[in-house]
């Protein structure tokens, strides 16, 4: 029988942001270097100065990664405000400009600069990345490689619940999830490819760093695998299944069901592999097209039900997926935020709330920049909820 623990970890990348004129600030390395006295490791700068990252500790369920949420969220907050900066979880800056960041120091930030140029400069963005725990063994690797097959498909449906990054330079975008189109200018980016085995894997890691393209450094022929960017890859170093697709939720409890959901959809996965079954493969070809519409639409359009060849609304998706794991999901504990998975349909994302609360100020009478410090405002607000009950 094939098993995983399935413990989870998750990392969070938050916004830096000065309260008086709501634009990003570069401010990270104070706060990290303060932060370590409470978090040590659990927090690091990111690309930006602007950015801060915080990752938790390994979670042996969704109840320990809400609190660990909650802690990490409350932690960072109160942080920000003793340097009178705050605090928003938000996919993209409704305003602050790329072109206007500073860069962290760093050998691995300059080389990353160096090499992928305004690729990398662009990265002006923010996500939440999922770890699930399978260990580090050959039969691990294996049924990683199996599951990660498989999951590709539901990796727009994952998307689409979280998005969070409507606006970007000032503009709505017209897009529900910009952050997505920005880092798939990187390269190895994307939803990942089907592999036959971890064995065929492993030899596309290591001819990536024989030709230098995973190294950390210019001439570097190590192959590293966190060089590979796709929406979802795996961190043999860690023993996990890391899924990077979605945008980083504004709520605490949207981002616990979103956490909830791929943890799910994965013991699902296997359960499927133990009874000798498994869900369809797809080719990319066919999921980019799904990709394609969560970014667009998000929680409000359409993807394509390939088993029958035809569009589906998201809505109605979301309660099919909670039917798929619902016999798994007593066992992990998490019947109650799956069954949330229909308040993020019902009340939007973030990246609906922040349109709505845009277009409310426009139409009162606001500017332009105006209401988009009015979105940030809400943003601030709404990244907190979670723990200033």
């Amino acid at each position: 029988m094939s098993t995983a623990p399935l413990t989870l970890g998750i990392e969070e990348e938050y916004q830096i942001i000065d309260p008086e004129t709501r634009e990003l600030t570069s401010y990270v390395q104070q706060m990290v270097n303060q932060g370590r006295i409470v978090l040590g490791s659990q927090i690091k700068a990111e690309f930006m100065q602007s950015q801060v990252e915080v990752g938790s500790h390994i979670c042996r369920n969704i109840q320990e990664a809400r609190q660990e949420l909650i802690r990490l969220r409350r932690t960072i907050t109160e942080l920000a405000e003793q340097n009178g900066r705050v605090i928003a979880a938000a996919s993209t800056h409704p305003f602050s400009r790329w072109d206007e960041q500073h860069i962290s120091e760093g050998a691995r930030y300059d080389d990353l600069a160096a090499e992928m140029k305004d690729a990398a400069r662009r990265m002006l963005i923010f996500g939440m990345h999922v770890h699930l725990g399978f260990g580090q063994t050959p039969q691990a690797f294996e049924l990683m490689i199996n599951v990660l097959n498989q999951l590709r498909y539901f990796l727009p449906h994952v998307l689409a619940l979280s998005t969070s990054s409507p606006f970007w330079h000032g503009r709505d975008t017209g897009l529900m999830s910009y952050r997505s189109l920005v880092f798939e200018n990187m390269p190895r980016s994307g939803i990942p490819p089907h592999f036959y085995s971890w064995a065929e894997y492993d030899h596309y890691v290591q001819l990536m760093g024989k030709v230098g393209s995973l190294g950390t450094r210019k001439g570097d022929k190590t192959g590293d695998p966190t060089k590979i960017w796709w929406d979802a890859r795996p961190h043999p170093n860690l023993g996990t299944l890391e899924i990077r697709i979605c945008d980083i939720c504004t709520r605490i409890e949207h981002a616990i069901s979103l956490v909830a959901l791929i943890q799910a959809i994965v013991a699902k996965l296997i359960k499927l592999l133990n009874q000798n079954q498994s869900w369809r493969t797809y080719r990319g070809i066919y999921i980019d097209e799904n990709k394609w519409r969560a970014v667009r639409y998000g929680v409000n359009g359409k993807l394509v039900d390939f088993g029958i060849q035809d569009e589906v609304p998201m809505r109605f998706l979301v309660n099919e997926l909670i039917e798929i794991v619902d016999d798994v999901v007593d066992e992990l504990g998490t019947r109650k935020e799956i069954a949330a998975l229909k308040t993020i349909c019902d009340e939007g994302t973030s990246a609906d709330r922040q349109l709505k609360v845009y277009h409310r100020a426009v139409q009162g009478g606001a500017t332009e920049r105006e209401a988009l410090q009015t979105v940030v405002d809400h943003l601030v607000k709404e990244t907190a909820e979670g723990w200033r009950k």
